[in-house]
């Protein structure tokens, strides 16, 4: 919508909302946002949307994955989204759009910590 990122996100497939912790790939741990991470590790992150599923047309999704911009991918089919596309930066690679919700995935209290490589990843970059 803000023309930051290519394509869109659309309604789920299936028309419901999701709301569960999902596994994900990282597949791209050369970001400011995924440097905490290793390329094709595991991770599972909350996703809580009803219009979570990302869609663009197939140039840009092949441009997308032959510059490496492809940050996150879903380990198995959540919303239907292309390519099981999770997230993914701009060019610069200072702007990230994801579904999953990272930042609900910090604390031991929350049941998870896999979120919290991510912002350490920014802190990093900003301090």
């Amino acid at each position: 919508e803000a023309g930051l990122l290519p394509g869109a996100l659309m309604r789920n497939a299936g028309l419901n909302f999701v709301s569960r912790a999902v596994p994900l790939t990282v597949e791209n741990a050369q970001t400011t946002f995924t440097s905490r991470y290793d390329t094709g590790e595991a991770i599972a992150l909350p996703v809580a949307h009803h219009d979570g599923n990302y869609s663009a047309d197939p140039e840009t999704l092949d441009r997308l994955e032959g510059e490496g911009r492809i940050a996150f991918r879903y380990a198995a089919p959540v919303n239907g989204s292309a390519r099981g596309i999770a997230g993914i930066v701009n060019a610069a690679g200072n702007v990230l759009g994801m579904m999953p919700h990272p930042e609900r995935a910090i604390e031991p209290a929350h049941g998870a910590t896999d979120g919290r490589r991510l912002f350490e990843g920014l802190l990093e970059a900003v301090a």
